[in-house]
């Protein structure tokens, strides 16, 4: 039995590289889905709509739409909304301003540890998996930031031509959030599962670095 033991140990390390690799493969996919919902979050104009109201006539109608970081949208009768906004020049709305640079800093880190995925190649996987990491870490921390700033600047002039007077910080009056909105909240919670997914492969590719050296002894 004692004799054998060398080569179990040898059996459960490449098991376990191999399930390693697995999730880490997997960790990679999410990161990149990730990066692409980042890219939603910042450009749909739909971070809050518009609810329901029951018109019962008397004066014009109540607009209807959703709005943005970027752009805010009117329903009309045409099948697509009209919007109002400069997504083509990348330029948000005054009053979210600081939301639209955190999500774009978030974005930036996301996509720089997609990039980061390339050197695997050349560098220490641990290493590699720990600058992914903390780079996620930021990218959620200022997602959470954006998420916290949006609602605490609704007080505004294009807020209030949409979900009417009663508006003001964190009470959005005939509006409610809307799924680009939650969609950001959920992102937080998705750049924490994977920064900590991130730290818990690099510590095991750390733990396997000793067996690695020996093996090349």
């Amino acid at each position: 039995m004692q004799h054998h033991s060398p080569e179990v140990a040898r059996l459960y390390q490449t098991e376990f590289i191999r399930s390693a690799r697995a999730v880490g493969v997997l960790w990679a996919i999410c990161t990149l889905c990730f990066a692409v919902i980042e890219v939603v979050i910042l450009i749909q104009p739909s971070w809050v709509g518009t609810r329901e109201l029951h018109y019962r006539g008397g004066g014009p109608a109540p607009p209807t739409g959703t709005l943005g970081l970027f752009e805010v949208c009117l329903e009309t009768d045409w099948p697509v909304p009209e919007c109002r906004g400069s997504l083509h020049t990348l330029t948000p709305l005054p009053a979210f301003q600081s939301s639209a640079v955190l999500v774009c800093i978030s974005l930036t880190m996301v996509w720089a540890s997609v990039g980061c995925l390339c050197l695997f190649r050349f560098c220490n996987a641990a290493t590699v998996y720990k600058i992914c990491a903390w780079l996620q870490l930021t990218a959620g921390f200022c997602l959470a930031l954006a998420c916290v700033l949006f609602p605490d600047a609704w007080a505004c002039a294009e807020m209030r031509a949409l979900c009417g007077q009663r508006v003001s910080s964190f009470s959005p009056g005939n509006c409610s959030v809307h799924w680009a909105y939650i969609l950001a909240m959920l992102g937080v919670l998705d750049a924490g599962i994977l920064a900590t997914l991130a730290f818990v492969l690099g510590n095991r590719q750390d733990a396997l670095l000793p067996e690695d050296a020996k093996d090349g002894e």
